[in-house]
């Protein structure tokens, strides 16, 4: 017996380490998914050792090349497009509610003229009311200004008859009522005064670009003569500025003059000027020399530099002529009917 257990004790110490070993490398393992083995049967050979189940340690496939997002985990990409889709959803809306009763048609209801013309006058008081109506109207165009335009201020070069003209007008007053004052002349230098006449004028406005004009003209030569004026000045389709008149004389004689002039800018401050002007008479006038119908034109252009807006020097040229009767007229009186002449002159207004 004892040289059995002598035989065999080294064989034992021989085998410990390696059974040793073998439970050392289970060590590391996790056995939280490892079922407990069922209780072996007696046949078994087996029986006794428990077989680890290696199925949840399945290695994932080998991505594709095709797919760049193969083997990644797409769960957060589909919940940033449900996500994504449920913010752009716009949910519609009803508008059943909004609908607009129908307009009602026809005058206002009498209900509307009850009550106070102001109706903050019985709340503020109606002195206190009418005062501010008063500044807001008084702020509102009922404001009142004026200034003095100096038109033409020329000398007119012919062949001998050398002279000078001048046109002007100023105005005072409000956008609907102001007062009018123009003058307009001519002689010839070493001369005396040839035409001279004052118009005084209440002017109204009669829309945004006319003023209606009623008043009294009295000449002062060749001689005292006075008229009653009613015209129309303002701004005419394509910027024309026109300045219109009927005249009647205290001796019955009726008169008319148009003038009309355009400013067509080349710069800023170079302006070409075309004017023109027409005068008629429903009568002879012998005392005047004139004749029935239209009497005389003056068509002209004037190019004129503005050194400031308020001062202008210009050069230009000037066709004068008498018509119709008026010219048989001048011709029986050996007078030349017609001429052109230079101009040389200053516009200005303050």
């Amino acid at each position: 017996m004892s040289v059995r257990f002598l035989l065999a004790a080294p064989l034992m110490l021989a085998a410990l380490p390696a059974a040793a070993q073998e439970h050392a490398g289970h060590a590391g393992m996790d056995h939280s998914q490892h079922q407990e083995p069922e209780a072996p049967n007696e046949g078994d050979e087996n029986a006794g050792h428990a077989m680890p189940d290696h199925s949840a340690h399945q290695m994932p496939e080998e991505p594709s090349g095709e797919d760049e997002h193969a083997g990644h985990d797409m769960t957060d990409h589909a919940e940033h497009d449900q996500h994504g889709s449920m913010q752009h959803e716009v949910p519609s809306m009803d508008h059943s509610a909004h609908q607009v009763g129908e307009v009602p048609k026809g005058p206002p209801p009498p209900e509307a003229y009850e009550g106070p013309q102001h109706a903050a006058d019985a709340i503020f008081g109606a002195d206190a009311m009418a005062e501010a109506r008063a500044a807001n109207h008084a702020t509102h165009g009922d404001m009142t200004f004026g200034t003095l335009m100096v038109e033409r201020l020329e000398a007119r070069i012919a062949d001998g008859e050398d002279g000078y003209l001048w046109d002007l007008q100023g105005w005072y007053g409000g956008d609907i009522d102001k007062f009018v004052l123009k003058s307009e002349g001519e002689g010839a230098f070493g001369g005396s005064i040839e035409d001279a006449e004052v118009q005084a004028l209440w002017g109204h406005a009669i829309g945004p670009f006319f003023d209606l004009q009623a008043g009294v003209r009295l000449d002062l030569e060749p001689e005292t003569r006075s008229h009653l004026v009613l015209g129309v000045q303002g701004l005419a389709p394509y910027m024309w500025h026109v300045d219109g008149a009927l005249f009647l004389s205290d001796r019955g004689d009726i008169t008319a003059r148009i003038e009309g002039e355009y400013d067509q800018k080349i710069t800023q401050r170079l302006i070409l000027q075309p004017r023109v002007e027409l005068e008629l008479s429903a009568q002879d006038i012998p005392e005047r020399a004139i004749g029935a119908g239209l009497t005389k034109i003056e068509p002209g252009l004037r190019l004129r530099y503005e050194i400031a807006r308020e001062f202008a020097p210009y050069v230009g040229v000037e066709y004068e002529a008498k018509l119709g009767e008026t010219a048989d007229i001048a011709k029986a009186a050996g007078e030349d009917p017609d001429g052109v002449k230079l101009l040389l002159g200053i516009r200005a207004w303050f």
